[in-house]
């Protein structure tokens, strides 16, 4: 049995919240919704990639739904996002950093769970990835926009990075808090360096990148996903 260390689920119910919070932000950005609206979006930002993830391996009813935790803070995140909307925009920064942290603990979290569940290596891995961006492309979807994880943006590659590193480390029986730590770590940096020099991956040649959306631009420092 895999043990997750305290600190990696602490980091796990934060980004539970900021990730309501920042679904629920692009939701109120992209689509003209009222409260339900923004709050549902929220939450499946939030819980999304964790319920995918836990139909696909067989853990029924999902760990949302036996946590209250989860639902709890997910739900305020959504509902303080919907009715503080103006102000928080001007805390992109902060909110994108501990957006960062979600997406690099949930990925984490998601690999160490697939191991768990004794999958191969390989499904691991990619549950890790679904867990992390699973629930911002749900999203994107429900608001019929491109999911951004598909189109623009460092997101799914430091995800896929934190999910090795964590399969591996329990592959090798060397899964513990510097492990965890350090592929949450590993995600991290590379993110946030995608986010500060506005890197992406290569499209196809001779075709100008299409960031989704007519009123859309290029990403500056947030990411518009889960």
């Amino acid at each position: 049995m895999i043990g997750e260390p305290p600190l990696l689920l602490v980091l796990d119910l934060i980004g539970t919240f900021v990730f309501g919070l920042n679904g629920a932000l692009t939701a109120v950005r992209a689509a003209r919704l009222d409260v339900v609206g923004v709050v549902t979006l929220g939450m499946t930002t939030a819980l999304g990639g964790g319920i995918i993830r836990d139909v696909l391996i067989g853990f029924i009813p999902p760990a949302t739904f036996r946590d209250w935790r989860y639902f709890a803070l997910a739900f305020a995140g959504a509902l303080i996002a919907f009715a503080l909307s103006r102000g928080l925009a001007r805390l992109e920064i902060p909110i994108t950093v501990f957006d960062a942290i979600g997406l690099s603990v949930f990925a984490v979290l998601g690999a160490s769970t697939a191991m768990r569940h004794s999958l191969g290596i390989a499904p691991s891995i990619l549950l890790g990835v679904v867990t992390a961006v699973g629930g911002g492309t749900l999203r994107d979807v429900l608001i019929r926009q491109i999911p951004t994880v598909l189109r623009s943006e460092l997101y799914a590659i430091p995800a896929l990075v934190a999910a090795a590193i964590t399969v591996a480390a329990i592959h090798f029986h060397v899964y513990g808090v510097p492990a965890a730590l350090g592929a949450v770590a590993a995600c991290f940096v590379i993110r946030m360096l995608g986010v500060r020099f506005g890197l992406n991956l290569p499209g196809p040649p001779g075709v100008e990148p299409d960031f989704g959306g007519e009123d859309s631009q290029p990403p500056q420092g947030t990411r518009d996903s889960q």
